[in-house]
């Protein structure tokens, strides 16, 4: 029989969940038990939903649980779980008033200094009735009425310090709800507890407000740093941890994924590899939509799954375009191999997008994914510095799963020199760019692979357009100068290639 040796680490305990699966994620499994935890957060951030949330998974799993309210009533936490859908059957609430709110006289105190009766009563209070349920998840809220009572932080601390012992004893867990009413971050609140989490609310210019978390302690648990955005819906807290790239790679066969069109396929030497994202850059209504949607319908044809995230235009309109252009598109659709995915950038928090996409990867098997487009998708995001690095860590994700990414910026203006609201060419594997440039009277459409970072690609400027019949890609447009530009002109006769790669004369 093998013995342990004395300096031998003790096994990992297990983990408890935290009622959220989006946080039990984050922090890489769940809550160590039997610790004292603080979910701090201004009013309206979210804390008595989470709160319950806890509570309820205790329930679920045949605990005891109990609710120690300082500041809100118990009809008032009655009310917040039935909007949710939720029963507090097997939830204790023991709705806990401090004897100064209290309107009976017998119970002014004339002696004694208040400060003193009146903590040391509440906190008997508590004691008795964990004592008398002997619950193990315990939900004290808020601190902010103990901090008020206690009148001296150093006795505040002493008295957190205390039940945090006390509740230790007892093999409980409890979290304390802190409203951030103080002046400042308590941070010897934060040295007293196991872990510590942060939700904010944040308002911006336009639209609703977005929601936050951030675990800022957690001893001795290996959690995703940073900030991770979050709804508070029907059913509790929808928390959309970090995407985080390395976490997801996926072996996959590298190949092409033809774009349908095979002309379009040429120039880019094949069509674009798996793995790898392409940029559409143009000027509004010169194709960039009408191309990207050729590559989910190939896709679709070929019997894989693929998604268009439509931020700028509604399903109707994509729909009736593509039925113009004679694209097969309602098939697809009503197959399930094309869905079709309308976003409100003013509704949508860049982390719930993410996980959007990160579901249609891996529970819906998406193998190419149209972003249409990043205009949409800036407007998402409070500061513009965050985008490129929300989009590296999306396309770096995306990439390792093999799946093939189609990116759709619209520059401004329609002709001559056009500038983009943000530069992501570097972050993009393949750039496409098409234009509009006039001759001879006539508006016509050009597109140049500019970019291909693997691969053979064809480095001519082409005339493209687009009917009833589909996008018609003609030939080079040899002997002139300035397509791109929008001012074409005749700079030399065209020339072709002679057997012995000279040029000469068409």
């Amino acid at each position: 029989m093998n013995e342990q040796p004395d300096n031998a680490l003790p096994e990992d305990p297990a983990r408890i969940s935290s009622g959220v699966p989006g946080l039990d994620a984050i922090l890489d499994g769940g809550l160590d038990k039997d610790r004292l935890y603080l979910y701090e957060g201004r009013p309206g951030t979210g804390k008595t939903t989470i709160a319950l949330q806890f509570l309820l998974e205790g329930v679920r799993q045949g605990e005891r649980v109990l609710y120690i309210t300082l500041s809100e009533t118990e009809n008032e936490l009655r009310l917040v779980a039935r909007r949710h859908g939720w029963s507090l059957e097997g939830v204790s609430v023991f709705e806990l008033v401090p004897p100064e709110t209290t309107l009976d006289p017998e119970r002014e105190l004339t002696v004694f200094h208040p400060a003193e009766m009146e903590l040391n009563e509440t906190t008997k209070l508590i004691l008795e009735r964990v004592s008398e349920l002997n619950p193990t998840r315990v939900i004290i809220d808020s601190l902010s009425e103990l901090r008020l009572l206690a009148h001296s932080p150093l006795r505040y601390r002493r008295q957190v310090l205390a039940l945090k012992h006390y509740f230790a004893s007892r093999r409980c867990t409890v979290i304390l709800l802190d409203d951030l009413s103080a002046q400042q971050n308590d941070l010897q609140l934060h040295s007293i507890s196991h872990g510590v989490v942060l939700l904010e609310q944040l308002a911006i210019d336009f639209g609703a407000e977005r929601r936050r978390l951030r675990v800022v302690k957690m001893r001795g648990i290996k959690f995703r740093g940073g900030y991770h955005d979050f709804t508070i819906e029907k059913g509790g807290l929808q928390i959309f941890p970090r995407l985080v790239a390395a976490d997801h790679h996926q072996d996959f066969v590298e190949e092409f994924t033809p774009s349908g069109n095979a002309e379009l396929d040429q120039m880019l030497g094949g069509g674009f590899e798996r793995g790898t994202n392409a940029l559409f850059l143009g000027a509004a209504g010169v194709g960039k939509s009408s191309l990207a949607l050729s590559f989910a319908l190939a896709a679709a044809d070929r019997g894989e799954h693929a998604v268009v995230y439509a931020f700028d235009e509604g399903s109707g309109t994509l729909q009736a375009r593509a039925r113009n252009l004679g694209f097969d598109l309602q098939s697809h659709l009503k197959s399930g191999l094309i869905r079709l995915q309308q976003i409100d950038p003013a509704e949508l928090s860049p982390g719930e997008f993410a996980a959007n996409v990160q579901k249609s990867v891996e529970t819906d098997g998406a193998r190419v994914v149209v972003i249409d487009s990043l205009n949409g998708y800036l407007n998402a995001m409070p500061d513009e510095r965050f985008l490129v690095l929300q989009m590296h860590e999306l396309l770096s994700y995306l990439g390792q799963r093999g799946v093939l990414t189609i990116l759709v910026l619209a520059q401004h203006g329609l002709v001559g020199p056009l500038e983009a609201p943000l530069d992501l060419s570097y972050l993009s594997d393949a750039v496409v760019m098409l234009r509009y440039f006039e001759m001879d009277g006539e508006v016509k459409r050009a597109i140049s692979v500019v970019k291909k970072r693997s691969g053979r690609h064809e480095h001519s400027v082409r005339e493209f357009s687009l009917s009833e019949h589909g996008i018609k890609l003609g030939p080079p447009t040899r002997g002139f100068t300035g397509v791109l530009a929008g001012s074409p002109y005749f700079s030399a006769a065209p020339t072709v290639k002679s057997e012995d790669g000279t040029d000469i004369a068409k």
